[in-house]
């Protein structure tokens, strides 16, 4: 057995070895409709592998924003003053380019929409304050 499958079976005991919070879903619970659809049907058959998956992806996600980050904190290099951090024409290309991306990767473009703008409204409020410290 490789090891992330290994890792996602023990994510998955120790979601169902938790005991549950009133009124929220029981993990080990069978779906109340439909069949596994993700993998060619393989997953998910219980919430808490549904969940072991989504802590997986938060990972990924949480790495790529710290990448970006980073080139963010680097864009504050080449503007002159805060004020030039807000780039109003920039963030309606981007989103213009990421709603594209999301419907041609099955994601909804609305949701993609919105957490874009709001993960460049803090990125933005990061990056007046990184330029504040750095400027010298």
């Amino acid at each position: 057995m490789n090891l992330s499958r290994t890792l996602c079976f023990a994510g998955v005991a120790l979601l169902a070895a938790g005991a549950a919070h009133a009124g929220e879903a029981d993990p080990n619970h069978p779906a109340y409709w439909g069949s596994p659809s993700i993998g060619g049907g393989k997953c998910c058959a219980s919430l808490a592998e549904v969940r072991v998956n989504i802590d997986r992806i938060d990972r990924e996600i949480v790495a790529a924003m710290a990448e970006r980050e980073k080139y963010v904190a680097e864009a504050g290099r080449f503007k002159k003053h805060p004020a030039a951090v807000s780039a109003p024409a920039r963030v309606e290309a981007i989103i213009a380019r990421v709603r594209k991306m999301a419907e041609a990767d099955g994601l909804s473009p609305e949701v993609a929409d919105k957490t874009y703008r709001a993960m460049i409204a803090a990125f933005e409020d990061y990056e007046r304050a990184e330029w504040g410290k750095r400027r010298p």
